[in-house]
């Protein structure tokens, strides 16, 4: 008979060692550090194969070969930018194909990855829409988008910051999100300061009331993208669901550290969401929340049906807010020469599977 191998990235160090004890492997489930082990060499030493795993025994590694193996992605496209960052395609094993993006500061860099294959929010400006959601990813072909672009640039050392800014609601795939959360923070696996890392969500109120109480930490941004409802659901259909009002109780109800605040996205579209007025209401909106604004100025594609602002205007949006105390950063997208900005990221022509929200 032959046994079916997990794929073990799939299995964060707690799995691992539940796994062990269940079937009853004893020299390795009597001793837990074992797991410790297997996962420094995965996520430290990024060993691709069982048989380099030095310090653990043959026995071990013999059962961990005839029970697992370990899995990669592989790079089928890249996309360089005029101001370095670097979109990558890459390929997963069901010919399914997800695009994450490098962005490179001047003290740091940053991976901005991908949840899901497509998306099913179906944002009006965001291109991900455009391909509806095709399925989840697990656990492992989240975090090997991290593997991949080290893979691909070895001297791209600092990588400080994740984002989960790439295809897809991190939040409609909340369980190997948060596995996944789990082994980028494990002290023996990434190794990830859960403060370097955000989620972004579109806003389902569900996952975002308990995602603040989960044992394992990130932080959230929220994209608003409207000041009223109207707006916010020609743009969002989630706000239908979840209208600004229950959107903003369910903020205000999250539980920060004290230093912590919720990032609010908002997106400047030309004409929509970018005057003074907007402005004003939004001030109003976040009243009484500890928050910042990341402001986007919307990024354009050929087929889109809105427009970007004027740089004039989005300077006076932040000036308006900066002038009345508020944090407001303006978002300089990276990667927009290569459709890698914010928004931008899709793959043509590929099977589309409805999914609930």
């Amino acid at each position: 008979m032959v046994t079916k191998r997990n794929n073990i990235k799939n299995f964060t160090r707690q799995n691992l060692r539940e796994w062990f004890k269940k079937n009853e492997k004893p020299q390795i489930s009597t001793k837990p550090f074992r797991a410790d082990q297997i996962f420094k060499w995965l996520y430290q030493k990024r060993v691709e194969s069982f048989d380099k795993m030095l310090n653990i025994g043959q026995g071990t590694r013999e059962i961990l070969e005839n029970h697992f193996y370990v899995c990669s992605l592989k790079v089928s496209n890249k996309f360089k930018s005029r101001d370095g960052s670097i979109k990558f395609q890459i390929l997963l094993d069901d010919s399914n194909i997800i695009e994450t993006v490098f962005l490179p500061h001047k003290n740091h860099n940053t991976i901005c990855v991908s949840s899901q294959v497509g998306c099913a929010m179906g944002c009006d400006f965001c291109m991900t829409a455009k391909m509806g959601l095709i399925r989840n990813l697990n656990p492992s072909e989240i975090i090997n988008q991290i593997f991949a672009v080290r893979k691909e640039l070895p001297n791209a050392k600092n990588i400080r910051n994740i984002v989960f800014m790439g295809m897809g609601e991190p939040f409609h795939n909340y369980k190997n999100l948060m596995q996944a959360l789990e082994i980028l923070t494990d002290e023996h696996g990434f190794n990830f300061s859960h403060r370097r890392i955000t989620v972004s969500t579109s806003g389902l109120l569900p996952k975002i009331k308990i995602f603040g109480f989960e044992k394992i930490k990130a932080n959230l941004a929220v994209s608003l993208n409207g000041v009223t409802n109207a707006v916010r659901t020609k743009l969002m259909p989630v706000n239908k669901s979840y209208n600004l009002e229950k959107l903003i109780k369910a903020c205000s109800e999250f539980p920060l550290e004290s230093r912590k605040r919720i990032t609010f996205e908002y997106v400047l579209i030309r004409g929509l969401t970018d005057s003074i007025e907007d402005a004003k209401n939004l001030i109003k909106l976040l009243h009484g929340l500890k928050f910042k604004i990341n402001l986007i100025p919307y990024n354009s594609t050929p087929s889109s049906k809105y427009d970007s602002p004027s740089p004039e205007q989005a300077r006076m949006f932040q000036k308006y807010l900066l002038d009345h105390k508020i944090i407001a950063p303006l978002r300089i997208s990276k990667g927009q020469d290569i459709q890698g900005a914010c928004g931008q990221l899709a793959v043509e022509n590929m099977r589309r599977i409805e999914y609930l929200i």
